[in-house]
């Protein structure tokens, strides 16, 4: 009895505090077992680490707010769980995303997880960009676009012998072009660059984006 009252708890607790959202707690409880202690540990770390943090849901993920604007949020999926800061590019210490969303890879345990300090060093790092006044992401992108993507020479070949999914990538945007290079050129072996490939090909072929199943978790 005492196990299953945790989440009843967690509900209260959240419906006193301003800073949580009930939603987040709702959120939660429906994710899978596995993921429910780590989505549990990195929100408590993430308001322990600054008290004017507060909570959303955007894009139907947990998101966390500081002065208006978007700091981090976090998700869980049927095998793994992610978090990330908005400004990861900004934030030292996030860059194990891997194929997964967010900065610190695939979460799948405690062991996938920063420790407290290193999790409240990070979150301070992300607040105090905010506090400088460092430009939201989406503002510094279009203030510095990148240039054009170019394909590799193998998915560029592929491309042409599949021209529902050349169409498709040709009418996407740059930076969504992007996606789908950068990750294919990431792949070091010769198994996960083709394994890569055939994955892109099909989801071009439906005119799907690099990362369609995110877009509404």
């Amino acid at each position: 009895m005492p196990a299953a009252a945790k989440p009843q708890a967690a509900t209260q607790a959240a419906a006193t505090d301003p800073s949580r959202d009930p939603r987040v707690d709702a959120y939660i409880e429906r994710a899978a077992e596995f993921a429910q202690p780590l989505l549990r540990k990195l929100r408590d770390g993430v308001h322990a680490a600054h008290p004017c943090i507060t909570e959303a849901i955007k894009w139907g993920m947990p998101t966390f707010m500081y002065g208006g604007r978007i700091l981090a949020n976090m998700a869980a999926f049927k095998a793994h769980a992610t978090f990330g800061f908005w400004q990861g590019e900004e934030v030292a210490g996030t860059d194990k995303a891997g194929d997964a969303m967010g900065q610190f890879g695939r979460l799948t345990g405690p062991k996938d997880l920063p420790s407290s300090a290193q999790l409240k060093a990070l979150v301070r790092q992300a607040t105090a960009l905010v506090d400088a006044g460092a430009p939201p992401r989406s503002n510094r992108r279009s203030a510095e676009p990148k240039p054009a993507a170019i394909p590799p020479d193998f998915f560029r070949e592929a491309l042409a012998r599949y021209p529902t999914a050349r169409a498709h990538f040709e009418a996407f945007p740059p930076s969504q072009q992007r996606e789908y290079v950068e990750w294919l050129a990431e792949a070091k072996q010769a198994a996960t660059r083709e394994r890569r490939l055939a994955q892109a090909l099909e989801w071009l072929a439906e005119g799907k984006r690099r990362n369609w199943k995110y877009e509404n978790c």
